[in-house]
C-alpha cells in the first residue's frame, strides 16, 4: 500500500517564504502597517486624554500649562525684572492676585463701584477707610483696581513699618509693590505715575472696638495730601464696606500685645476661642466704592507747605469717606448677603 501523495490545486501559485507578505513595520509589503496602527492609536489616547483634561481643566487649559511652565523657566533662570521699590510685576499677576482672586470674588462677593474714577493713565492717590483687625481690606482693594478697571492698574501700597519686618509676608509685600508709608516713597511713585493707595487711619483704623465699626478715625497729619500736591495727582475718596465684620474685635490683649511688641491683640467672638479655626473671617459681602476724584494740580507745588490746605484737604476726602460709608450702609440689605 502506498502512501496518498497531497496534490496543489492547479491554480495554486507557491509563493517563496523569503517574499511572502509580512505584517513588520519596515517591509514592503506591510508598507508601515504597525507604525500606522500605533499612530491611530495613540492620537485617539491623545485625544481621548485631552477631552478629558478639557473636562477637567477647562477649555485653553493647553495654553495655560505652556504658560505656567514658561513661568517658571523664567524665574528658575532669573529673567524676570524689579522695579527700585521691589515690584515684582509678573510674580503679583500670575501668583499672588491668582491667589487672591477667589477670595475677593467667592468669599467676600466684593461688589466694586466707580472705579472709573481712577484715572486711565498717570499718578492717582487712593484714600480709604481701615478696618478688620487684619488688613485683609488692603489686599481686596488691590485685587478690586487691578480686575476691574479697563486699563488694568496696579495700586501700589503704603504699608507700616511692621509688615516688612514680618517674616515671608514682608518679602511678598515688596514683591506685590508695597513700600513704606512715607512721604518720600509716596511722592516718587506718583511722580513716575503709579496709582498709590494709603489707609491714614493705620492701626488705629484695623484695631478699632467692633463698637466703633465704620467711625472714621483721626487721619494724623495728612501728609499723603502733601504728596498729591508736590506730584499734582489727584485724590480719589474710597470706602469700604464690610471688612469691619470679618473679625468683630471684642476686646485686646493689651499685656500680650505689649510683651509681643505688636499694636494689639485681638479677641473676637471666634479668636482664640476656635484655635486656628478662629483666624478664619467670617463670610462678609463687601462694597468698595471710588468716589469722585479731587483735583490737586490746580495749587502751586509750594503748596503743600501749607499746613491750613493740607489739613482742609484732608478733611475733606475723611469726610467724603464717612459720608459714602454712611450712604453704603442704609443701602446694604445684609452684612452676609
Amino acid at each position: 500500500m502506498t502512501a496518498a501523495r497531497k496534490t496543489e490545486p492547479a491554480d495554486a501559485k507557491v509563493i517563496p517564504i523569503e517574499s511572502a507578505p509580512s505584517w513588520h513595520a519596515g517591509s514592503p509589503a506591510g508598507g508601515g502597517f504597525a507604525d500606522r496602527l500605533a499612530e491611530a492609536v495613540g492620537g485617539a489616547l491623545a485625544g481621548q486624554l485631552g477631552a478629558t483634561a478639557t473636562k477637567v481643566l477647562g477649555k485653553g487649559w493647553e495654553d495655560r500649562a505652556a504658560s505656567g511652565l514658561a513661568f517658571l523657566r523664567r524665574r528658575i533662570t532669573g529673567d524676570y525684572e524689579v522695579d527700585e521699590f521691589g515690584f515684582d510685576r509678573e510674580l503679583t499677576e500670575e501668583v499672588l492676585l491668582s491667589l487672591l482672586r477667589p477670595v475677593a470674588e467667592k468669599y467676600f462677593r466684593v461688589e466694586v463701584l466707580g472705579v472709573e474714577n481712577i484715572p486711565a493713565e498717570g499718578g492717582a492717590l487712593i484714600v480709604a477707610n481701615h478696618s478688620g483687625t487684619i488688613p485683609l481690606d488692603a489686599l481686596m482693594t488691590q485685587v478690586a483696581i487691578h480686575d476691574h478697571h479697563p486699563h488694568r492698574r496696579h495700586l501700589r501700597m503704603l504699608a507700616a513699618d511692621l509688615v516688612f519686618v514680618l517674616p515671608v509676608a514682608g518679602e511678598l509685600a515688596r514683591k506685590a509693590g508695597h513700600t513704606l508709608a512715607c512721604n518720600e516713597d509716596a511722592q516718587a511713585l506718583l511722580e513716575r505715575g503709579e496709582v498709590v493707595g494709603v489707609w491714614p487711619e493705620g492701626f488705629k483704623g484695623i484695631g478699632k472696638p467692633f463698637s466703633e465699626r465704620y467711625k472714621l478715625q483721626r487721619f494724623g497729619r495728612g501728609g499723603f495730601v502733601s504728596s498729591a500736591l508736590r506730584a499734582g495727582v489727584p485724590i480719589v475718596p474710597c470706602s469700604i464696606v464690610g471688612a469691619e465684620e470679618t473679625y468683630p474685635m471684642i476686646g485686646n490683649f493689651r499685656s500680650l500685645a505689649r510683651l509681643l511688641g505688636l499694636p494689639y491683640v485681638p479677641i473676637t467672638p471666634t479668636f482664640p476661642w476656635l484655635g486656628p479655626l478662629g483666624a478664619i473671617p467670617l463670610p462678609t459681602k463687601w462694597t468698595i466704592q471710588f468716589g469722585e476724584p479731587i483735583p490737586t494740580d490746580g495749587y502751586p507745588r509750594e503748596a503743600a507747605d501749607d499746613p491750613m490746605l493740607v489739613f482742609n484737604l484732608a478733611d475733606q476726602v475723611r469726610e467724603t469717606i464717612q459720608h459714602t460709608l454712611y450712604k453704603l450702609l442704609v443701602q446694604r440689605r445684609s452684612v452676609f448677603f
